[in-house]
């Protein structure tokens, strides 16, 4: 396969180049930080931000909804929503 963009330095703008689905936890953090989130059922989303250590609630997020959130954890308590997917 070829990547015309390998030689091309990541940042937080950047198209994902990874997605991994998230499940929320009050424990455990993400393996990875987030570029943003993709809510595919709707409802309220609880997160961490990177350089943060409060935890922010986005109220009623749309299914379908893609969030350009910098996150380290996704809580299970306050998520309503589901179907989430990190993309780094």
């Amino acid at each position: 396969m070829i990547d015309a963009f390998e030689r091309y330095s990541d940042n937080p703008s950047a198209p994902a180049a990874q997605c991994f689905s998230i499940i929320p936890d009050d424990e455990d953090g993400l393996t990875h930080a987030t570029k943003a989130i993709y809510v595919g059922t709707a409802g309220d989303l609880a997160i961490v931000p990177l350089r943060g250590s409060q935890v922010v609630t986005f109220r009623n997020v749309p299914a379908g909804g893609l969030l350009d959130v910098r996150a380290k954890a996704v809580m299970a308590t306050g998520t309503t929503a589901a179907d989430l997917v990190a993309l780094v």
